[in-house]
Order: C-alpha cells, then structure tokens, then sequence
C-alpha cells in the first residue's frame, strides 16, 4: 500500500468512547436492549443520529420515533449499533468527496441506501448474516474517504473525478490512481481500529469476491452486489441496477426476489425507474 495511504490509516483518530461501549455491549451475549439505550444516551450526537434515521424513510417504521428507547427496540442492538459507528466515522474523518463527484452528505445518503438496500434483501436469506452484512455494507465505502483525500493532495483531483463519473468500474479507476481500492483501503481502516477479523476480510475481498476464502465469499459477493447497484457514481441507474442482478444471477441468488427489492427500495426513496 502506498506510504501516504498507510500514514493517513495510521494517524487516524481512535473511536470515540461510546462507539466501543456500544462494541461491547453488543459482543457480550448476555447484554440486554436496555443496556445499548443506557450507553446511547450519553451521547447527544448519536441520539440525534439515530433518532434522524428512525424518523427517514428509508425504514418505514410508520410513526414518528421520540425515544432512544424507542429507536433501539425497532432497530434492534445490531442495527442501532452500525448506524451510530457509521455515522460517527464519517465525522471522525475529514470528508471531502470532491474527487468522486458527490457531496459529503450525498456520500452519507449512500452508505445508509445500500445498508437497507442489504437489510431488505438479506432479510429474506438469513437474518443473522444480515446482521453482519448490515454493518459491512454501511462501512464499506469508507475508504473512499481517505482515497479522495489522497487524491487531492498529489493535485489529481480533476482526471480522477472525470473518469469516476463516467466508469462503471469505480475499483478500477481507483486502482490505477492510488495503487488500491476503496475494498482493500476501508479493510485496512478497520483492521487499525481493531474490528473483527470477519467483517474486515468480507470488506477486503468486496471487490475480488471470485477470490475470497470459503467462509468469506457469500458476504463479499453480497456486499460486492449492493454497491454495484447503488455505485458512488450513479446508485439505482437502470445500468446498475442491471450489472447488479447480473451478478446476482451468475452468484446463484434469486435475482428476481432481489428485483423486487431494490423496486421496493426504490419506491421508499422516491427513485424513479428510467425507462
């Protein structure tokens, strides 16, 4: 990995306080909803993240959410779990999204549409892996962040952003700038800060999947799925949408229940079809 990558990785800011309570409480099998909300509470700023995403439409939960408690409950620990790390991450970090075309925010929206694009379909699989893929596929774009800061600095920010927006190989493109994709950067990320060593390899091979050991492969090909749906460059397009059920199709998945999905996802989010 090129030095300037890896000291940006190593000079990170560790998690914040409560992002490793929430770590713990959520590993330790005897841990109740109740002790998430004792920890969530501590922190405004996750209250009022979680609170913002309860209330979106993306979750359809019907009624208005008020409550920490509340929100813990319909999301359940696994859930409110990633939603707080994702969201704190992203302003732990320096998010510049320049180099890819998008804003900070846009960035923000994207991450949360392929987690419920990946709880929806994952839901109907096995709702354990979904667990776990829900989290992955909210983090997984994070190497982008240090990516596009990488970018600007060697003062490649122009060719590079031209060429995102047009590629529907975003990998590709990446590697050829940094030497690296957002897969193997984001995995390096989160080995740094220690996560699991599953959910750091199931992220590494996102983007090699055909290469990913046994026990990794379905949740590399899954997360590699969801994004090639709702890419960075242009998520939900009829184009990506297409490659996406592709490689559904060619991994073994019912593409067509996964169509059914992303139509449903769609309509939470007010995409309309292209025709």
């Amino acid at each position: 990995m090129k030095s300037s990558l890896v000291d940006s990785i190593k000079s990170l800011p560790a998690l914040p306080k409560t992002i490793v309570e929430m770590q713990q409480v959520c590993a330790n099998p005897e841990a109740a909803i109740n002790d998430l909300v004792a920890v969530v509470e501590k922190d405004p700023m996750i209250v009022a993240n979680l609170l913002k995403a309860a209330n979106s439409p993306l979750y359809c939960f019907g009624k208005e959410i008020k409550s920490v408690a509340q929100a813990v409950s319909l999301f359940g620990m696994s859930m409110t779990r990633s939603i707080a790390i994702g969201n704190s991450v992203r302003k732990l970090l320096n998010v510049d999204m320049e180099p890819y075309g998008i804003t900070s925010e846009k960035f923000a929206d994207i991450s949360n549409q392929q987690a419920v694009l990946m709880h929806n379909w994952y839901s109907k699989i096995d709702r354990k892996k979904m667990e776990n893929l829900f989290l992955a596929s909210f983090l997984q774009e994070t190497g982008k962040i240090i990516i596009a800061s990488d970018i600007i600095k060697e003062d490649l920010l122009y060719n590079f952003k031209s060429e995102i927006e047009t590629s529907n190989n975003i990998p590709q493109v990446e590697f050829s700038y940094v030497e690296e994709t957002t897969a193997t950067v984001t995995a390096a990320i989160f080995e740094h800060w220690k996560f699991d060593e599953t959910f750091v390899e199931m992220i590494r091979f996102s983007d090699t999947y055909q290469k990913a050991p046994e026990d990794i492969k379905e949740y590399a090909t899954a997360l590699n799925i969801v994004k090639t749906i709702a890419p960075i460059n242009g998520p939900f397009s009829d184009q990506a949408i297409t490659f996406g059920l592709r490689k559904a199709h060619d991994a073994g998945y019912d593409h067509e229940m996964l169509e059914d999905v992303v139509d449903s996802v769609m309509d939470q989010l007010g995409i309309i079809p292209e025709y």
